[in-house]
């Protein structure tokens, strides 16, 4: 029987606004792709980010572009060339590992040679608000092992002393998603080593970043916007000490997984993000968050419905979906 693509649409409200340095979502919306073979279906998911020029429009029109070769039944490797990095390619390429998965009755974790998805440790974000906001926020997840704190260029200082005194104990991320210059990090680094910050994301715009070859920061910066796919390393490895390994910058586990193992190569620390997402979208990238020095995927903790079977949280600790639900 010859393979079915679909791809649909799906909007997801949050409990809360998620605000970043860039904006405001109150939902998650992403790009949902099924491809049938026989009575066998494999799912995925992509969330079109507007940073990188994708929307939902053109997210499903990339995917309709690849319908056919897919359909005619391209696999993975094929559709790295298909499609660039993205969502589209993202969405497409998950579901083909799922697909793999329920038709050769093996998981995907046995198909890479790894561990089956485990409980572990992943950030819980406080997001921008008043000082004394982030810091009801942060109190009432204090018990977690890590928080990710997001931050703007106003006043970073007073939310980042209001989320560690309200969370004493927890290890800390800062993500002002290239919202700061050079002068502001420089200015704010030893901060940043008084309060014990373990990861600083991303501070500077990723175009605006070569001067990070030059700085010996006392606190290790993870590259995120400035890294998609493994050729970025060569300039990435000048300027960053970690890695942020997401899927849908990458376009899919495929192209994930490899970065994660280029990352390792050269001797540099692994982070696994996401974007706000359902339990689809974080299935696929705990085969990556294994691997991982820091672990952010608490995307489908802000809705106020995920779908059945999805990931739990247990104070910080992620817990993998039910079996059966992805790959």
């Amino acid at each position: 029987m010859r393979r079915t693509l679909r791809a649909q649409a799906e909007h997801f409200p949050l409990t809360q606004p998620f605000r970043i340095s860039r904006g405001v979502k109150t939902q998650a919306d992403v790009v949902t792709v099924s491809i049938t073979d026989g009575e066998v279906t494999g799912r995925g998911e992509g969330v079109p980010y507007p940073r990188y020029g994708e929307s939902i429009d053109t997210t499903l029109a990339a995917i309709v572009n690849v319908r056919a070769a897919i359909e005619g039944g391209a696999g993975r490797h094929a559709l790295q060339k298909l499609l660039p990095p993205g969502a589209a390619r993202n969405a497409v390429d998950c579901a083909l590992w799922d697909l793999e998965a329920r038709k050769s009755g093996k998981s995907v974790a046995e198909m890479i040679g790894a561990p089956e998805p485990a409980r572990l440790a992943s950030a819980l974000t406080v997001v921008i608000d008043t000082p004394e906001a982030m810091a009801a926020a942060a109190k009432a997840i204090a018990g977690a092992p890590l928080l990710k704190i997001k931050v703007d260029a106003n006043d970073p200082e007073a939310q980042i002393r209001a989320v560690r005194a309200a969370a004493p104990d927890c290890r800390m991320i800062v993500d002002p998603n290239e919202s700061w210059d050079e002068a502001l990090l420089r200015a704010i680094e030893p901060l940043l080593v008084e309060l014990r910050i373990d990861l600083l994301e991303q501070p500077v715009p990723a175009g605006a970043d070569e001067w990070l070859e030059g700085f010996a920061s006392k606190v290790p910066i993870c590259a995120d916007e400035a890294v998609h796919v493994a050729a970025d390393l060569d300039v990435v490895a000048r300027r960053y000490q970690v890695v942020n390994v997401k899927l849908d910058k990458a376009g899919g586990l495929t192209a994930a997984l490899e970065l994660a193992h280029a990352t390792h190569a050269r001797g540099l620390g692994l982070m696994t993000g996401c974007m706000v997402s359902s339990s689809l979208s974080i299935a696929a990238a705990l085969h990556v968050a294994r691997m991982s020095d820091f672990v952010d995927l608490d995307g489908p903790i802000w809705l106020a419905e995920d779908r059945a079977g999805g990931v739990r949280d247990e104070g910080g600790m992620l817990l993998p979906p039910v079996q059966g639900f992805w790959g």
